[in-house]
């Protein structure tokens, strides 16, 4: 789920090449036990964090580019070192460096916990993202090292279902932590990460003798560029677009990523080997990985808004409406890796995005009143089928355009586009949901019969977009109006998101349909 939140059963970290591995025979359970409860870390942070992100907002009295970045700051760091982590973990010590992105990710959660401002708490979560690139590829680069390959698989299978167990929880125990307070959101890695460092005592060490150095030159050249873009993204709708500082971050976004793919294009061991992209299997199942989950960012970030600020649904009832999501995902997993053998990958992919848009147009159709069952639940299921059809063919697609030697990296380089395109499209769609919501604010409380500086001050809250409120001392019937008209403002700017996430999907099945196995169909008579 990404805002990120990446599958379980597509977390693409199995590194390939030889490995030294030291430690008592018979670890494997151990290594199960800490690669499940540390991935579980992520997996729960991810939606808890979104059932949590209203109730921030109204402690910190937060504008709505502070919520876009308590997710955009985590989002950033990890999309940006995740495939760093990986080479960490091979060069110095899979084990080590999974305990250190543990440490990291635990003591940064405490500061997110104890966060007295949106500042702190944003600050926070970068170091929650820097610890979770060296959690993130770690858990199956564990497995892969620890496991003959006659084992593997097994293994690799009891991960990514107790992961989907654990995936499948957190909406609604998020929720649930959430109406004691959002700081428990946070404070729940705690006990999660001490059991994982005790049980990494007992993990034998790995380590590839042969590892590919490090690229920290592309490594600092991408998180420049990506924070440079996600910053005048973000910051566009707050400071306007001719804000001096919102034009820096665009041109600094822009030439730093330039400079990354030059860099990348002459690099000895590139974090993006470029020449990957030749096979249109792989560019095509990437551009497709970039726009399908770039859409389902609006599941995990949007909707929690909309049900808990403007539905008036609890923390736990919203993470509870996203669980059915979460749900068909699981029960589908294995059904959706029999029509890959059945069909190949290509028809699943062009089909599944299709699903997934459907889902998303249905997600668009509610107003303000109606049940559960027969507004948004109809959407949820719907976008969990969509994507129970293409995660397993979009992983197989991935693995089969390589040779073997390059799986490692291409999963890591497939995994960190669908980290990007969820930060990304955070940043674009809350520029489209801004900008509805302004508009559709303004038209709505001049039809208010307000006086002149009661509409101001009713304006002026437009920052905060669901979380605004009347002005103090109005009368009941007035206050009531503004709050009707401002959650109505928010649904129009919800449905053009869900809307623009629907194009999005089906984008990625035209890249489906052009692209992917175009080798076999031109080899073919």
């Amino acid at each position: 789920m990404s805002h990120a939140v990446r599958l379980p059963c597509d977390e693409g970290a199995i590194r390939s090449g030889p490995r030294a591995t030291e430690g008592a025979p018979g670890a494997g359970l151990w290594v199960l036990a800490a690669t499940i409860l540390g991935s579980s870390l992520a997996f729960i942070d991810g939606t808890v964090v979104s059932v949590a992100l209203p109730a921030i907002a109204r402690e910190f009295g937060a504008q709505g580019a502070d919520v876009q970045w308590i997710v955009e700051s985590y989002a950033l760091f990890l999309s940006a070192l995740l495939i760093v982590g990986g080479s960490l973990g091979d060069r110095f010590g899979r084990r080590r460096v999974y305990a250190l992105g543990v440490l990291v990710f635990t003591l940064a959660s405490i500061v997110c916990g104890v966060a007295p401002s949106v500042s702190w708490l944003i600050a926070a979560r970068a170091a929650q993202g820097a610890g979770a690139a060296l959690l993130v590829p770690g858990s199956l680069a564990l497995i892969s090292a620890s496991f003959d390959p006659a084992r593997r698989g097994q293994a690799i299978g009891t991960w990514s279902g107790f992961s989907g167990i654990t995936a499948a929880l957190g909406p609604v125990l998020g929720g649930w932590l959430v109406t004691l307070s959002w700081r428990w959101a946070f404070f729940l890695n705690v006990p999660l990460a001490a059991a994982v460092l005790l049980l990494l005592r007992r993990v034998p060490e790995s380590r590839n003798p042969e590892a590919r150095e490090l690229d920290l030159a592309g490594a600092s050249l991408v998180t420049v560029g990506l924070g440079g873009l996600v910053f005048g993204l973000i910051e566009s709708s707050r400071r306007g677009w001719a804000d001096p500082a919102v034009l820096a971050g665009l041109a600094v976004g822009g030439v730093a990523l330039t400079a990354f793919l030059a860099v990348e294009a002459r690099a000895k061991s590139p974090m993006l080997p470029l020449g990957l992209f030749r096979s249109p299997t792989f560019a095509g199942a990437n551009a497709l990985t970039f726009f399908l989950y770039g859409a389902l960012a609006c599941v995990f970030f949007f909707l929690p808004l909309d049900l808990i600020q403007v539905q008036g649904y609890s923390p736990l009832g919203a993470g509870a409406a996203i669980l059915p999501f979460i749900a068909v995902l699981f029960l589908l997993s294995r059904w959706s890796g029999g029509l890959v053998a059945r069909f190949g990958p290509r028809r699943p992919l062009i089909l599944g995005p299709i699903g997934v848009a459907i889902g998303f147009l249905l997600l668009a159709r509610p107003g303000l009143d109606g049940s559960y069952w027969t507004t948004f639940f109809p959407g949820v299921v719907v976008l969990g089928f969509g994507m129970a059809l293409s995660i397993a063919p979009l992983t197989t697609a991935v693995m089969n355009a390589v040779d073997e030697g390059n799986v490692g990296i291409a999963s890591g380089v497939n995994n960190a586009v669908s980290r990007t395109a969820g930060l990304l499209a955070i940043a674009l769609l809350g520029i489209l949901l801004a900008g509805v919501f302004d508009r559709e604010m303004a038209r709505r409380v001049q039809a208010l019969p307000l006086d002149r500086s009661a509409r101001a001050e009713v304006l002026a809250e437009r920052t905060k977009l669901a979380a605004a409120e009347p002005p103090p001392g109005l009368p009941p019937a007035e206050a009531a109006q503004i709050r009707r008209a401002i959650a109505l403002a928010f649904v129009a700017a919800f449905r053009a998101t869900a809307v623009a996430s629907a194009a999005l999907a089906i984008m990625g099945a035209v890249c489906a349909w052009t692209w992917i196995g175009r080798e076999a169909r031109r080899r073919s008579p």
